[in-house]
């Protein structure tokens, strides 16, 4: 073959078209249709529980109807966004700590034979144990401040993290760890170029399960001794059979849950676009 012929050559594999860079037109229809079907079943499901309390089916103080709900929303905006922001910040705080001891725990227990067979059953069990049992033993200890409801937050977030990072680090082509030790690369260098990217699909997706298992460990802590926070508006709002308040608490309770979801899913999108691209359409298509 000709040296001519061999610049000429196109730098992809004959019967592979190089994906291009899709237009906003068409990131736009492709997010509409990802997501038109789960709000078309929230619009069936709201439809559905506006029609019971229209019908009065139930008691109107057992499910209150969406308009009630509503205007309770908009009557205490100031109430909701104060005790919103106290669960918000119980989540994040909660969700950090637990990925960062997650993936800290999850690099030496890949890198210890002896820490893994030694954590990993102390770590399922302690996953097992109903977190709403222990909650009180925690506000006992720590008193009717933030600390219990960051520190359930993070017993409950802690375990998809960690799972998801050993699953991810243990995924790694063997082959590629042969070549690095091959090239002499060192045990720092193979994991900041190989493992740890290599593992980021995984731990996102753990991630994605952790944050919004926080929400629920904030709010759980709330439950149990909490004087601010949406499980303390659940829980008074509960008390007084206040429901409108009750189900106003718990939608915005969903609310924060589905938009910290979003954000983790798209930093995902930014921070792995190889593997968001991959998943979301095929790179390239062959013959």
């Amino acid at each position: 073959m000709s040296q001519s012929t061999v610049k000429s050559t196109p730098l992809w594999i004959s019967g592979v078209d190089e994906r291009k860079k899709p237009s906003a037109g068409r990131r736009l229809a492709a997010a509409a249709e990802k997501s038109w079907r789960p709000l078309a079943l929230l619009l069936v499901c709201f439809g559905a529980w506006w029609l019971i309390a229209a019908a009065e089916l139930v008691e109107p103080y057992l499910v209150p109807s969406p308009g009630r709900t509503l205007d309770v929303v908009l009557d205490k905006p100031d109430y909701l966004w104060q005790h919103s922001w106290v669960t918000t910040y119980e989540t994040l705080l909660g969700f950090v700590i637990a990925v960062g001891v997650g993936v800290l725990s999850a690099v030496v227990m890949v890198y210890s034979t002896t820490v893994e067979k030694t954590l990993y059953p102390i770590l399922l069990f302690a996953q097992v144990v109903p977190k709403i049992a222990i909650a009180p033993l925690f506000v006992v200890w720590l008193g009717f401040g933030i600390a219990p409801k960051i520190l359930i937050a993070v017993l409950i977030a802690f375990f998809p993290v960690v799972i998801s990072m050993v699953t991810g680090l243990k995924a790694v082509d063997p082959e590629m760890l042969q070549l690095s030790a091959t090239m002499g690369a060192s045990p720092w260098q193979t994991f900041r170029k190989i493992r740890f990217p290599a593992s980021l699909p995984h731990l996102f997706s753990g991630l994605k399960v952790a944050v919004t298992l926080a929400v629920t460990g904030a709010v759980v802590g709330e439950f149990v001794g909490a004087n601010e926070g949406l499980g303390y508006v659940i829980l008074q709002a509960n008390g007084n059979l206040d429901t409108p308040m009750l189900f106003a608490g718990l939608l915005v309770m969903s609310l924060i849950g589905v938009v910290l979801f979003v954000a983790v899913e798209i930093a995902e999108k930014l921070l792995l676009p190889w593997h968001a691209s991959r998943r979301d359409a095929a790179a390239v298509t062959t013959y």
